[in-house]
C-alpha cells in the first residue's frame, strides 16, 4: 500500500494579510521616528534660535551699561564711575527703551531680577596698554559687566549670558614730546629731529621748511597733512619729513575728564582758580591745579605793592598759615621787565627756588601739615589788578636744585623761567643727561625761556644788545598759546616755548621733557612773528625717558583718560568668569 504525504499550505489571502500588517507596522514606526526626529529638530533648532536671541538680548543689557560707564570715565573720571556703580547694577534693557523689553527678563548672574553684574577688578600696575597708541603705558582698572536674559512666555525656558569687560585706562599726560588738545602744527627753519612721540587731537600740519625727522610715533584724531594749516598765509612748506616711527592718523582722542566737552577753551579752567562754590570733589575740581597744590600763594594789591599771603592747599581745607616774614624770603614782587613781544611791562611774581628748597627743608609749619614732606607743588593766584600797559606773571628763577621730590608751579598767569632749571650738575648742562634732574613741571597760561645772560635792565634795548648764552630747562610744560589765524602763523610746537632773546646758532637752548599745548593763551595773546622779540636758538631738545617711570613723573601730572574693550564671552547662566576646562 503506498502512503502519501503532503504539507499544509496556509490559504494565500492570510500571507497577505500578515505581510500588509508588517508593512504597515513598519511604516508606522518610521513615520512615528521620522516625526519624532523632527520634532526634536524642530525644539533644538528653535532652542538653538531661541539661545542666539538670547544672548543677544543679554550682551544688548551689557552694551547699555559699558555705554554709560564710557561715557561717565571720559567726562569724570574714575571717581565717577565708582560713584554709579549702583546705578550700572539697576541698569538694563527696559520697556520704556522699546515696548520689545517687556516681554524679557534680565538677572545679574545671581538670580536678582532686574540687575545688571557689574563689578571692580583691581587697578593694574603701571603698564602698556592695548590701544592704538603703541607703547603708552599707564594705569588702569578693568570692569566686568554680565548679564543674564530671558524671554518670557516662551515654550523652551532658555537663558542667555554674556561678559564683557572694560578697560579704563589712565594715561599720564607726560609721556609725549609734544601733545595738543587741538590741531598741531610743526614747522622748522633748521634740520629738527623730534625725539619723542606727536599727538594731536585734532589735524597736524606737518610743515617743514628744513629736514624734520621724527624719531618716534606721530598720531592724531584728524588727519596728519604735510601742509599750512588753511588760516596760515604762508606758501607751501619748503622742506621734507622723515618718519621713523608709526604714523597714524584718525585714532582715538585723549581727553581729560573735566565733565564737559574737551574743547581747549574748556579744558584751560584746570589752571584757573575755581569759581564760588564748585566743589572740589566736581569733575572739574577733582583736575583744578588750584585745589591740589601743596601750598597755595595769593598776591593781591597793597596800595602802590603787592602783598602775598600763603598757606596749605586743599588737602586739609587751606587750614595751614604760613608766616608773611617766611614767604618773603623766597616769594619777590618787586622786580619788572619789558617783554617785547607782548609790548608790555611784565610785573612779575618771583618765585626764588633756591631759597625755597631750603625753607621747605626746615619749616615748621607746612612741612608739619605735609606730614613731614618737603612741598612738592606750589599754585600761584594772581589777584592783583593793572594797568592795560602792564603784564601779570610769574617767573621762577635759581632753579638748578630743587626740592627732594621735584616741584611742579602752577599759575593762571604767563609763566617765564630764568636761567638753568632743574639741573644740578654741571657736567649734564646742554646734555639729555637728567640722572640728577628731579620730576618737574611748569604750568601756565604760557612759557617764556630766559637764559642764564638775561637782565632785567636791559630788557628794553634792541634784540641785538639782548644777546642770550646756552640755557638749560628739564620740566614738563603744560601751557596755552596763540593759534594761527588770520593768515599770522602762531609759531607751531617749535615756537611753544617762547624767547625774548637773540640766541644765535651757537648758544642752544637745552631742552628735556614733555610738552603739553592744552589750550589758548587768555593773557599772553600776541601773534608770533613780530620783529626785536627773538632770534631762535638752536633746539637741542629731547623727550625726558624718566617720564616712562611712574615714580619719576611731575607731582601733579594729569592723566588722560582712555577705554579700551576687553573679553567678550558668552557664559552659562549664573556664571560671572569664563570656566577654564
Amino acid at each position: 500500500m503506498k502512503i502519501l504525504s503532503y504539507a499544509k499550505r496556509l490559504p494565500v489571502a492570510g500571507n497577505a494579510l500578515l505581510l500588509t500588517l508588517i508593512m504597515c507596522a513598519i511604516a508606522l514606526m518610521a513615520v512615528a521616528g521620522a516625526l519624532s526626529y523632527a520634532a526634536t529638530n524642530a525644539r533644538l533648532t528653535f532652542r538653538s534660535n531661541q539661545y542666539s536671541i538670547s544672548v543677544a538680548a543679554a550682551e544688548a543689557a551689557t552694551e547699555k551699561v559699558l555705554t554709560q560707564m564710557s561715557a561717565d570715565y571720559l567726562s569724570g573720571g574714575e571717581a565717577l564711575v565708582a560713584a554709579n556703580l549702583s546705578t550700572y547694577q539697576g541698569t538694563y534693557p527696559m520697556a520704556s527703551d522699546s515696548s520689545y523689553w517687556g516681554g524679557w527678563e534680565f538677572t545679574d548672574a545671581s538670580g536678582h531680577k532686574n540687575q545688571t553684574y557689574v563689578q571692580a577688578g583691581a587697578v593694574s600696575n603701571y603698564m602698556v596698554l592695548n590701544s592704538a597708541y603703541a607703547g603708552l603705558k599707564g594705569y588702569a582698572t578693568i570692569y566686568t559687566v554680565v548679564s543674564d536674559a530671558r524671554q518670557k512666555s516662551q515654550p523652551q525656558d532658555v537663558t542667555g549670558a554674556v561678559m564683557e569687560q572694560l578697560q579704563l585706562a589712565r594715561v599720564p599726560v607726560f609721556q609725549f614730546m609734544g601733545y595738543s588738545m587741538g590741531d598741531l602744527e610743526i614747522s622748522c627753519g633748521q634740520p629738527f629731529t623730534v625725539l619723542g612721540r606727536m599727538h594731536s587731537n585734532g589735524q597736524l600740519y606737518v610743515e617743514p621748511d628744513n629736514v624734520l625727522t621724527f624719531q618716534s610715533d606721530v598720531t592724531a584724531v584728524g588727519n596728519i597733512l604735510f601742509s599750512r594749516s588753511p588760516l596760515d598765509s604762508r606758501g607751501a612748506p619748503a622742506g621734507s619729513v622723515v618718519y621713523q616711527g608709526r604714523k597714524d592718523s584718525h585714532v582715538a582722542a585723549l581727553t581729560l575728564p573735566i565733565g564737559t566737552t574737551n574743547t581747549p577753551t574748556a579744558v584751560r579752567e584746570i589752571i584757573q582758580p575755581p569759581p564760588l562754590y564748585e566743589s572740589a570733589t566736581s569733575s572739574l575740581g577733582r583736575v583744578r591745579y588750584y585745589n591740589l597744590a601743596d601750598m597755595l600763594l595769593i598776591v593781591t594789591n597793597a596800595g602802590t605793592n603787592f602783598s602775598v599771603t600763603g598757606c596749605s592747599g586743599n588737602f586739609n581745607g587751606f587750614a595751614t598759615t604760613i608766616p608773611t616774614n617766611e614767604i618773603n624770603l623766597f616769594v619777590i614782587t618787586t622786580n619788572k621787565f619789558y617783554d617785547w613781544r607782548e609790548s608790555k611791562t611784565v610785573k612779575t611774581i618771583g618765585l626764588n627756588i633756591g631759597i625755597l628748597v631750603l625753607w621747605s627743608a626746615t619749616n615748621n609749619t607746612l612741612r608739619t601739615a605735609l606730614g613731614g614732606r618737603d612741598v612738592g607743588s606750589i599754585y600761584v593766584w594772581d589777584r592783583r589788578s593793572l594797568t592795560a600797559t602792564n603784564l601779570a606773571a610769574v617767573r621762577v628763577f635759581n632753579g638748578a636744585q630743587l626740592p627732594p621730590r621735584g616741584l611742579s608751579v602752577a599759575t593762571h598767569d604767563p609763566l617765564y623761567v630764568w636761567g638753568t632749571y632743574n639741573q644740578p650738575t654741571a657736567a649734564n648742562l646742554g646734555t639729555t643727561n637728567t640722572s640728577t634732574s628731579l620730576p618737574a613741571s611748569l604750568v601756565g597760561d604760557a612759557i617764556t625761556i630766559l637764559s642764564t645772560n638775561w637782565t632785567d635792565a636791559n630788557s628794553t634795548a634792541t634784540l641785538s644788545s639782548r644777546g642770550a648764552k646756552p640755557t638749560t630747562v628739564n620740566a614738563a610744560i603744560l601751557a596755552g598759546a596763540v593759534e594761527t589765524v588770520n593768515g599770522n602763523y602762531g609759531g607751531g610746537m617749535e615756537n611753544f616755548p617762547r624767547f625774548l632773546e637773540s640766541w644765535g646758532s651757537d648758544n642752544a637752548f637745552t631742552y628735556n621733557g614733555s610738552m603739553v599745548k592744552m589750550f589758548p593763551s587768555l593773557y599772553a595773546t600776541n601773534t608770533w612773528g613780530k620783529t626785536n622779540v627773538y632770534d631762535p636758538p638752536a633746539r637741542n631738545w629731547a623727550y625726558d625717558a624718566n617720564f616712562d617711570n611712574p615714580a619719576k613723573l611731575p607731582p601733579l601730572t594729569p592723566s588722560l583718560q582712555k577705554v579700551v574693550r576687553a573679553q567678550w564671552a558668552t557664559l552659562a547662566p549664573n556664571q560671572t568668569a569664563v570656566v577654564a576646562h
